[in-house]
């Protein structure tokens, strides 16, 4: 497998502040990556987001990039609810990363899925070598047979 992807929601936020402030998501953007074991190499990226026509809408969306791949995050303060995203090439520690989030945005619950990534993601060039090679000479017992 190439990594998790864990996908995470949280309803009913106690932390409504953190959940429309920009410099507390980049600041959690700035420590997240740290708490996982990952490396951050492109500082965290985080904006305002004005619903316009549906302020209930409003919330901040960020997201930084880590060698081991990215952790994203949107927030709707009024609906008191958060998505985050983590996508990672190796793996982390689901549960830990699960109550540091809750711990920050103080949800009443969450739900969460863990995807498996890239599953037949050949770890090296060398067996991803033999891999093409073994198609390419079925390829051609196949066409050999026509």
């Amino acid at each position: 497998m190439f990594g998790p992807h864990l996908v995470l929601e949280g309803y009913e936020c106690e932390a409504k502040n953190a959940l429309s402030d920009k410099l507390a998501v980049t600041n959690l953007l700035a420590e997240f990556p740290q708490k996982l074991d990952m490396n951050i190499i492109l500082p965290p990226q985080v904006m305002y987001y004005d619903g316009g026509e549906i302020p209930e809408d409003n919330g901040v969306s960020g997201f930084v990039i880590i060698a081991e791949s990215h952790i994203a995050v949107h927030t709707f303060a009024a609906k008191r609810f958060f998505t985050l995203d983590i996508f990672s090439c190796k793996p982390f520690e689901i549960e830990k990363a699960i109550k540091f989030i809750g711990d920050f945005f103080k949800p009443q619950y969450c739900e969460h899925k863990v995807f498996e990534r890239g599953r037949e993601f050949p770890r090296s060039i060398g067996r991803a070598a033999h891999i093409v090679g073994s198609e390419r000479a079925q390829l051609q017992r196949e066409l050999a047979e026509v």
